[in-house]
């Protein structure tokens, strides 16, 4: 024995290394949509706020893990109402799926350095094992993925019924995400490692997660999110693996949508470089809230966007 510390997980690969290439990767695709697909530029002038619109959606997707759609399809439903632009429902899910290929996936890639680089943890703070972020992200997407597949091509659902039944669960996640917080889990040290229970737990919930994801574009994230925050698990696993999830679902899912031709091209030419700056900010703002307020604005904000979702819904 020597004495020395064992080498810290990913400490042979240098800090931000997958960030830069991942982000030259995503830039590379941006620039290749421009080159590829069609865009109004008269269409473009009038959607001129909407590079904001990405960045505030993304920092709030990427905080929470929950995905962009928890944004970006109130926003467009409000847009729908305001007439600054009509997008059908199924239009809003593939622009929204568009627009977080790029947010999501700049904010997992941050949440992955993070994993492969933590600091010593603080008081009532745990470490992430690697292991344990990998068996929530690729247990939960080998089930809701080909359920999100499958439902994009096979849906028989009527859409408003599952928007009820979902956002009404949800309300009750962040209702329970906020008492628990202020509540039992105030004091208590965080997990430090992903119990059985909670695994199957996750693994039950993927395969409607991933059904709600092909209809709503946002699902699973928010599922996986909201259950390890009340379990007390620490920030990096909740709303990391989750970010990887979501990020995962969009790309997988967005190739449906411009197949069938549902993707307004220019509301993700402009939104995309937000998404991915906001991305990009998201695990910064969501350590420096630190777990206590970030939990609490993020199940105020899923009760809150929920209500308002189901408020429409009800016109």
């Amino acid at each position: 024995m020597t004495g020395r510390p064992p080498p810290r997980p990913g400490g042979t690969l240098p800090p931000h290394s997958i960030v830069l290439a991942g982000g030259l990767a995503l830039l590379i695709a941006y620039i290749a949509l421009w080159a590829l697909v069609p865009a109004d530029p008269a269409l473009l002038a009038r959607l001129w706020f909407l590079p904001g619109v990405g960045i505030i959606g993304a920092i709030i997707a990427n905080t929470s893990g929950t995905g962009g759609g928890v944004v970006f399809v109130p926003v467009f439903n409000a847009m729908r109402e305001l007439g600054v632009m009509s997008l059908s429902p199924l239009m809003v899910v593939g622009v929204s799926m568009g627009i977080q290929s790029f947010g999501m996936t700049m904010g997992s890639l941050r949440w992955t350095d993070r994993l492969l680089h933590q600091p010593e943890p603080g008081p009532l703070e745990a470490r992430v094992r690697p292991r344990d972020f990998v068996t929530v992200a690729l247990g939960v997407l080998a089930l809701s993925l080909p359920a999100m597949l499958a439902t994009q091509r096979l849906t028989a659902f009527d859409q408003q019924d599952v928007l009820f039944a979902y956002k009404g669960f949800s309300i009750l996640l962040g209702t329970a995400l906020i008492a628990a917080t202020w509540t039992v889990n105030a004091q208590r040290p965080e997990r430090t490692r992903l119990e059985r229970t909670d695994l199957v737990v996750l693994l039950l919930l993927a395969i409607p997660g991933g059904m709600i994801t092909a209809l709503f574009s946002v699902g699973m994230g928010e599922l996986v999110a909201l259950y390890l925050f009340i379990r007390h698990y620490p920030v990096l696993l909740c709303t990391g693996a989750a970010c990887v999830i979501s990020a995962a679902s969009c790309l997988a899912g967005v190739v449906w949508h411009i197949g069938a031709g549902t993707v307004q091209w220019e509301v993700v030419l402009l939104a995309a470089p937000g998404a991915a700056l906001g991305g990009f900010l998201a695990r910064p703002i969501a350590l420096w809230l630190g777990a206590k307020r970030l939990k609490t604005l993020d199940g105020g904000w899923i009760v809150l966007s929920a209500l308002y979702l189901l408020w429409l819904n009800t016109r």
